[in-house]
């Protein structure tokens, strides 16, 4: 199985994308080769197609870059098609619709969101909308102004899911692929808990369920998503660490088991996942654990499609670290194999 690792090229050695194989039967991931270097390509976005990757560069001045990279079907090497302006600085998540035929980014530092198309030779047209977000929330030095950090396509393919961590808002778009644009919903956000600070999102498979995870609060709140009339009602607002924690942390990542039956959290300064049972009824989370991850500063990870393993991005100890995943009880063993590349931002299993 083919993995890609996006890194943080500034102050270190990396070269940007890494091409890795990951084995099958133990989890361990090796690198076979990088793409020709992106600056800072933080984050990490497959075509359905599975022939073209889109990264964002994140440029904390000036506006940064989107990139899109040709896949060899053989050897899953990559070379550059092109790169668009997001036309805001410090793009940190990029994702693509269901159909294939627009790239979305978000501009932490800029409080923006851009469109691109994507043309038939997977190349990326230059941006085809942009919308500047305001607001902000009661966190002095975080929530000033906006700071867009996510935006994801739902599984019914006609809405995206923007999160502000500046304004404590989950923005929902309808998506107008012809144009390759977003067309704000009739109810066009909900708000969470002050001081909150959206980040990332995940939908429960039977796509009725969102999850989204907080980075400044370091909690899980649980949306009813009613994807026909593209709305959020909130369901529970979880904490993700434990209550006698002490110092500083933020919540990073956020994903679940292909089964539905499990979620889990990355907390960047508690350096470990929490572990959570959803309940199959109503989709609340109960609290399992917490696994540390072997490593500091867990920016990213990920699940394989079989739901056997999940693999951690250590930002700060420049490692990523292999769990075995029991299916049974959602928790976590480490297996040993541990990977050495610097500053990996992003894992993406293609």
């Amino acid at each position: 199985m083919r993995a890609y690792i996006g890194t943080y090229t500034h102050n270190t050695a990396s070269e940007g994308i890494y091409l890795c194989d990951l084995n099958p039967h133990t989890g361990e991931l090796a690198i076979v080769g990088a793409a020709p270097r992106v600056e800072n390509p933080s984050y990490l976005a497959l075509h359905p197609n599975g022939r073209t990757l889109f990264a964002c560069g994140e440029q904390t001045a000036g506006a940064g870059l989107a990139t899109a990279l040709r896949i060899d079907a053989d050897s899953g090497a990559l070379s550059l098609l092109n790169q668009e302006s997001t036309l805001g600085p410090g793009p940190c998540h990029v994702s693509v619709d269901h159909a294939g035929r627009m790239v979305m980014v978000a501009n932490y530092n800029g409080g923006s969101l851009a469109v691109f198309p994507v043309l038939s030779t997977g190349a990326l047209g230059p941006a085809s909308d942009f919308y500047q977000l305001t607001g902000s929330g009661p966190h002095p030095q975080r929530q000033e102004r906006a700071h867009a950090h996510s935006i994801w396509p739902d599984p019914s393919q006609n809405w995206a899911l923007a999160c502000d961590l500046g304004s404590d808002r989950v923005l929902v778009y309808g998506l107008d692929r012809t144009n390759a644009q977003l067309r704000p919903a009739r109810s066009p956000h909900v708000r969470v808990e002050p001081g909150s600070g959206p980040r990332h999102l995940a939908f429960h498979p039977n796509q009725r369920w969102v999850y989204l995870l907080n980075e400044i609060r370091s909690a899980v709140t649980l949306f009813d998503w009613h994807a026909d009339r593209g709305l959020l009602v909130e369901v529970e607002h979880v904490p993700a660490l434990p209550a006698d924690f002490e110092g500083s942390n933020s919540a990073a990542d956020i994903h679940l088991t292909p089964n539905g039956r499990f979620l889990y959290a990355s907390n960047r300064g508690q350096d470990a996942l929490a572990i959570f049972a959803i309940d199959q009824i109503r989709g609340k989370l109960t609290l399992r654990g917490y696994q540390p991850t072997g490593g500091k500063h867990p920016r990213n990870f990920c699940i394989d499609a079989t739901g056997r393993w999940l693999l951690v991005a250590n930002m700060h100890s420049d490692s990523i670290v292999t769990f075995r995943l029991d299916a049974a009880t959602g928790g976590l063993t480490p297996t040993g194999a541990v990977l050495n590349v610097p500053s990996p931002s992003c894992i993406l299993l293609a």
